[in-house]
């Protein structure tokens, strides 16, 4: 009965994981998605431990992986650790989630907690099958404009639910499903593409079941086109090469069937949809069709084009991304900067050039490489374990699939004992099954190469092997010694306890971000006091930095907007809960260029209800210590500039102004040294310059924003004709 309860617990979270988001959550796909595999563990672990206290056994099968395994997780505990943010590296970072050392520990007990009981890796591929089946016709409708996901969050079946700002969400250029993100959907379909495959193989004497597999490959591979992701393309053909190449030399059976099959699925979808990539479309000649106009879009940063022509290559910023991770591996040799903390340490390295791309001001929370990503986060050991434990694996596959071969060495053979022995057929199965698994394995590698691993392709990083070990490992009867004695009872009634407060306290950490995403939506609309209400629910909830930072924003602007309301008392008592909160996380986490920036932001505030000067300078402090984290970033000297402007305004010393004004042009030529196209940059230059009497510089430098950047810019023109 366990063992069934087990297996129903892995089938759910194959079938669920994928679909399962949330418009309440402040990220709607990851958030939900990650919550839903904690809790799959609790309950599938639970399971396991219950019936290893009513067999009175430990149930632990080895595995080729265990000492792989053992080494990168005390690798990543080690580097938790050193981190330079502790809680980060627990827990993942906020808005990402994956990859922190709790979700590693709950891939890693789901991996043995598979492998070690009962459990029909027949069955969990059709549950796989049929969730990607569900995650491919529900973004259909969304490439003609009637996205499904806006049905079911807004009531209005059409694509205006999503920012069409961000070109990663734009389904009708882009697929990406419940996934999240096209790269996300392409990697997904990438891996279960092969699952089919292998379905197809296994039934390839059924002609009903042929037609509905090949079918469905189709559908996959379209769909996949579909998200242009150049990435999850490129893996797919890797790995069918692959694949081919082995069954021609090694298996042969039916081989110019299943070739015909599987280059129709491919070939015919790159025909009527193209690829996205202009290189390989203009040499397909394939007659154009009302369909296959609605999917002409260049791409560029690995995205459709837009009618901007300033959107930077997506490789290109992605060299200067692992430029910088790079140089943090050399800073953090061993055990890097702590796991998932990518988004603040690579202030510390950011290469200036990163400043001239389309994507200067984006928060980069990881490396869009996976191997860099744990190069840089936990160092050459971190690694080198990453790298043991994809090499064991793949040295332990191509070992079993050469022992299989050697097995029945030639075509005639397998024929005969496919006809004579279930015991042979179901041999071969299994050995279709490992090449697939393993070739659906490997479009992981190269998929997270271009960019990063996401809660369902780190359940499938963990898994498949998992599934592999299972077919071959043997599984020992146990027994059940009947009835539970009294020691046995007080186990389970301890290990239930323990089950239901960690799900409850998931329970507590939804709803604590859901509170906290009704106060990001509250901030957007500038709506202060309400935002500030939520965010305070979600703190009484759950201890968490990121609430508790923008907490801490939202009660600094609403104590500025007191003290204008001549409320002084009321505004001396928010900003004084402000600051504690705020003074609390820079001292927690000093390496947090965010905080320090919140915290020089809050002191501006702070400063309209004083009118200290001690305020501004205090914030100056602030930003000298996030410049001193993030010495590219252009916004802080900007920021800069202008505090020492507003004190040049409030000083009486004449000395003291001088070196103020210098100070403050400083500043804002630092600026445009790190980011020369900065027109705000050359905007505040020029008012400054024409504020301190240098009318001549102020003129030229409106000029240049007029002839570089916008010869209508209109506020260029209006401060040149009050000049």
């Amino acid at each position: 009965m366990i063992d069934k309860i087990i297996q129903f617990f892995f089938g759910i979270l194959f079938f669920v994981a994928s679909l399962i988001m949330s418009k309440s959550t402040s990220e709607l796909f990851e958030f939900n998605k990650m919550i839903f595999i904690y809790g799959s563990t609790v309950i599938i672990v639970f399971l396991w431990l219950y019936k290893m206290i009513a067999t009175r056994k430990i149930i632990l099968k080895k595995t080729p992986l265990d000492i792989p395994i053992i080494i990168f997780f005390v690798s990543q505990v080690i580097s938790t650790l050193f981190s330079i943010d502790r809680h980060v590296s627990i827990f993942g970072y906020y808005g990402r989630f994956n990859g922190g050392l709790l979700s590693i520990m709950c891939y890693i007990l789901l991996y043995y907690a598979l492998v070690s009981n009962k459990n029909d890796i027949e069955k969990l591929l059709k549950s796989i099958m049929a969730s990607s089946l569900i995650v491919i016709l529900w973004a259909i409708p969304g490439h003609f404009g009637h996205d499904l996901t806006c049905l079911l969050f807004t009531g209005k079946f059409d694509n205006s639910c999503w920012d069409n700002s961000t070109l990663a969400f734009r389904p009708e250029l882009r697929a990406f499903s419940t996934l999240g993100q096209p790269n996300w959907l392409g990697a997904y379909l990438a891996v279960v593409f092969f699952i089919g495959i292998y379905l197809l193989i296994k039934n390839r004497s059924n002609i009903k079941y042929l037609v509905l597999n090949s079918l469905y490959l189709f559908l996959n591979f379209s769909m996949l086109l579909f998200t242009r992701s150049r990435s999850a393309i490129l893996s797919i053909f890797i790995g069918l090469v692959l694949f081919l190449v082995y069954y021609l030399l090694f298996i042969k059976l039916s081989f110019k069937k299943i070739l015909i099959i599987l280059l129709i699925v491919t070939v015919v979808p790159i025909l009527f949809f193209k690829t996205g990539e202009d290189k390989i479309d203009r040499y397909l000649k394939f007659p154009i069709t009302k369909f296959q106009e609605t999917n002409k879009s260049p791409i560029i940063n690995n995205q459709p084009s837009t009618t901007s022509s300033n959107v930077t290559e997506s490789f290109d910023i992605r060299t200067i991304v692992w430029e910088g991770a790079l140089t943090l591996a050399k800073h953090y040799p061993l055990f890097g900067t702590g796991v998932e903390t990518f988004a603040y340490s690579y202030n510390f390295v950011r290469p200036v050039s990163h400043n001239l791309t389309s994507e200067w001001d984006y928060v980069y929370n990881k490396a869009h490489n996976e191997y860099f990503n744990y190069l840089a986060t936990t160092g050459f050991v971190g690694l080198g374990a990453y790298l043991i434990f994809i090499g064991v694996f793949a040295f332990y596959i191509v070992r079993k699939i050469k022992y299989q071969k050697l097995n029945i060495k030639t075509t005639d053979q397998k024929s005969k004992i496919l006809k004579n022995s279930n015991a042979l057929s179901t041999n071969f199965n299994s050995e279709i099954l490992t090449l697939s698994l393993f070739c659906g394995w490997l479009t992981i590698l190269i998929t997270n190469f271009f960019g990063f691993s996401t809660t369902t392709t780190q359940l499938f990083f963990y898994l498949i092997p998992a599934m592999i070990f299972l077919r071959f490992t043997k599984n020992d009867d146990i027994t059940y010694f009947g009835k539970l004695n009294g020691y046995q009872w007080l186990a389970i009634f301890a290990v239930t306890t323990y089950a239901i407060y960690i799900l409850f306290s998931l329970g507590v950490y939804y709803y604590a971000d859901v509170d906290y995403s009704y106060g990001l939506k509250y901030v957007k609309v500038n709506d202060q006091q309400r935002a500030a209400g939520f965010f305070e629910k979600a703190l009484k909830l759950r201890s968490e930095p990121v609430y508790m930072d923008r907490f801490s924003s939202s009660l600094a602007y609403l104590s500025a907007l007191a003290s204008v309301q001549k409320e002084t008392e009321i505004a001396s008592e928010i900003a004084s809960l402000s600051d504690t909160y705020n003074r609390k996380l820079i001292q927690d986490y000093p390496k947090n260029v965010f905080y320090w920036k919140t915290r020089a932001k809050n002191m501006y505030y702070f400063f309209q209800i004083t009118g200290k000067q001690n305020e501004l300078e205090q914030g100056i402090s602030a930003l000298k210590n996030a410049q001193k984290l993030s010495p590219t970033d252009p916004k802080i000297p900007y920021s800069l500039a202008l505090y020492n402007s507003v004190l040049y305004d409030l000083s009486k010393n004449d000395q003291e102004k001088q070196n103020l004004l210098k100070l403050s042009i400083d500043e804002i030529n630092e600026v445009i040294r790190l980011k020369s196209n900065y027109r705000e940059g050359y905007i505040l230059k020029g008012q400054l310059l024409k504020k301190y009497g240098f009318s001549s510089e102020a003129k030229s430098t409106f000029e240049y924003i007029l002839k570089n950047f916008d010869k209508n810019d209109a506020e260029s023109l209006k401060e040149l004709q009050s000049m």
